[in-house]
């Protein structure tokens, strides 16, 4: 299956927490770092999900936020340290690209964000993703 979500990160399964409806899966990624997935129940089960299952982590670009350091006090636990490689901006729009340990994510966020943030290549970022915007698919 081909897919248009370019951020794909390979990891393992380090536990599932399953509730009646969603349950919360946290991996390790390739790089080592610790993210958490929440996903439905059924998701889990049909998916065969388990400690050790390999597995992508995808995520949609325009749900990738960028910060300049880490940030505290937000509900947003994945938070990515990286690098940004590579900036790409049109009349409303920018792209992001920045490397991460084990991978690298795209960000499509504002013309405006990219300016205010000063992001060039070799910015350090911190990317952000809520639990509820990463799927996981079998590797």
């Amino acid at each position: 299956m081909s897919l248009s979500i370019r951020n794909q990160i390979p990891g393992t399964v380090t536990s599932v927490t399953a509730g009646e409806a969603m349950a919360t899966v946290k991996v390790r990624l390739a790089g080592g770092q610790c993210i958490t997935a929440a996903i439905t129940a059924d998701a889990v089960k049909e998916l065969g999900f388990t400690e050790g299952s390999a597995v992508n982590a995808l995520v949609k670009s325009t749900e990738v936020a960028l910060s300049t350091g880490p940030v505290e006090g937000i509900s947003i636990r994945n938070q990515l340290p990286g690098t940004v490689t590579d900036v790409a901006t049109g009349g409303a729009m920018g792209s992001v690209k920045v490397s991460v340990e084990g991978g690298e994510l795209t960000a499509a966020i504002t013309k405006d964000a990219v300016e205010a943030l000063g992001l060039a290549a070799g910015s350090s970022v911190v990317a952000l993703i809520k639990s509820t915007e990463i799927s996981l698919a079998s590797a």
